[in-house]
């Protein structure tokens, strides 16, 4: 699922543009807008068939303005499905370790919550049924944009061939143009919003 699209302009400078926009636009989302989008984007996943019955999903704890996991978090977990969350390394790569509650997160780098347990090692990600990622836009092939540091272009190529990988994003975020990107970047298979899933069509 390797994006290889060259184009004759800057891309990191394309890309830079593209998050201040989104960026942006997220900073007027009040506090209350985030929770309720939160909630509807548990529903959402949970009516995804692979989600829901995944035996382990890989996801993240949403922090600031990003989509908010909380409760989708908490409502996995309480179906007896095994939940990993990144642990960001040094180099910005990601380790893993399972959620085992809310009162189990701590406060890492960059403002993350990270899981407090023991570490599984950058290949756990390879035993998961469903990856849910963090981004800030995608567009209609897929094609996701991210914050930058390349933490999800090193782990995506790790998830099993067959996983069910997903970004989640607000409304709006998926694009109907296309997203800036070169060899580094990966493709996911949906998007989930407060709306809706959208899938994608295969490369």
């Amino acid at each position: 699922m390797r994006g290889r699209r060259f184009m004759p302009y800057d891309v990191h400078e394309e890309k830079e543009r593209l998050r201040r926009r989104i960026l942006l636009q997220r900073s007027k989302l009040r506090p209350a807008d985030l929770q309720a989008a939160a909630v509807e984007l548990c529903e959402v996943l949970l009516g995804v068939p692979e989600v829901s019955r995944a035996a382990v999903v890989a996801a993240y704890v949403g922090v600031g303005t990003e989509p908010g996991t909380g409760p989708l978090l908490d409502a996995l977990d309480r179906r007896g499905i095994r939940v990993l969350l990144p642990v960001l390394g040094r180099d910005l790569d990601l380790d893993w370790a399972a959620y085992t509650g809310p009162g189990t997160l701590t406060r890492a780098r960059l403002g993350l919550l990270e899981p407090s347990g023991r570490r599984l090692g950058r290949e756990a990600v390879a035993t998961a049924d469903a990856v849910l990622v963090p981004g800030l836009a995608a567009d209609r092939t897929g094609m996701r944009l991210g914050r930058g540091g390349g933490s999800y272009d090193l782990a995506l190529p790790r998830i099993a061939r067959e996983a069910f990988s997903c970004v989640l994003l607000h409304d709006g975020e998926v694009l109907e143009g296309a997203v800036p990107s070169d060899r580094s970047d990966w493709r996911v298979r949906a998007a989930a919003t407060p709306s809706g899933l959208i899938r994608f069509p295969p490369p």
